[in-house]
């Protein structure tokens, strides 16, 4: 059965699953983010997640990867370039902006990157813009801006936002940047090659802020958000993620992302007692008019 045949076969709801799955994934590792903020330094948490992965997928990958060792030398400044902005860059600035905002913040912030990336991709890959796409991103927009500025707009030209806040915005400008730039290289690797080879970049332009910054060591306290982080979020998410690009299409599958600031907002307030007012719930609504309106 062919991609498309398959794609046309499965149904919707099943189809859905995939998408919604990543996106309970990578809420919780936004809420393992905040709660590493405490009891490890984010370099380290950065760079442990990633070298753990990279070892746990050697065994799997690593024949084929030197089997490709010509194709890989070829385009490695494309695979170094994806992996400061995919691993090193996205991930470290969301570790350190965790510091400072909070876990529901940072999931309204993340929550931006499918309006970032349509924007971007209309900029540097000539993707046209439809109107219904940037009108549901817009809608979106608006609920997240509710949130982020807590129910008033304007705050945000008089205050500015937060060093997290900014910092969060900087990581997700970082990833959707990646996500352009994944499609428009169009690297002749497997999928599972490439992640590979983004990863070693990634550590390698990780290790410096590790070496020459403060170090955490393990413990019992930060193991398992390590875990979490190098199992399900770096390993388990991107499969279903791409399952659910194949099966959906990009553009509807994007759209998922917009889920993240309710499904976080919920986990922080019953995991770590972040509390919740009557602007989230607003702002959620909106968002959530986004994503219906795309799909």
């Amino acid at each position: 059965m062919s991609e498309s045949t398959q794609k046309a076969a499965t149904p919707l709801s099943l189809a859905l699953l995939f998408p919604f799955a990543t996106i309970l994934l990578w809420s919780a590792n936004t809420i393992v983010t905040k709660s590493a903020a405490t009891v490890i330094e984010p370099a380290s948490i950065a760079l442990y997640r990633w070298a753990l992965a990279f070892l746990v997928l050697t065994p799997f990958v690593g024949k084929g990867v030197w089997s490709a060792r010509a194709i890989i030398a070829g385009h490695w400044p494309k695979l170094a370039l994806l992996g400061v902005l995919g691993m090193a860059s996205y991930q470290g600035l969301a570790y350190e902006a965790a510091k400072t905002t909070s876990a529901i913040n940072m999931g309204i912030i993340i929550a931006l990157m499918p309006l970032m990336t349509v924007l971007l991709a209309n900029s540097l890959s000539g993707e046209r813009l439809t109107a219904r796409r940037v009108l549901a991103a817009l809608i979106s927009l608006a609920g997240l801006v509710v949130l982020l500025t807590r129910g008033s707009p304007a705050e945000i030209f008089s205050h500015g936002l937060h060093i997290g806040d900014a910092l969060m915005l900087m990581a997700c400008f970082s990833n959707a940047l990646y996500g352009v730039l994944l499609r428009r290289f169009a690297i002749p690797l497997p999928t599972w090659q490439q992640l590979y080879a983004q990863i070693f970049f990634g550590v390698l332009a990780i290790a410096p802020f590790w070496i020459f910054g403060p170090k955490s060591p393990v413990t019992a306290a930060n193991a398992p958000l390590i875990l979490f982080a190098t199992v399900f979020a770096s390993l388990l998410a991107p499969v279903l993620w791409i399952e659910g690009v194949r099966r959906l299409g990009a553009a509807r599958a994007t759209l998922f992302i917009n889920l993240l600031p309710p499904v976080v907002a919920l986990m922080a307030w019953t995991l770590l007692g972040e509390q919740l007012y009557s602007y989230h719930v607003i702002g959620g609504l909106v968002a959530l008019a986004g994503v219906a309106l795309g799909l």
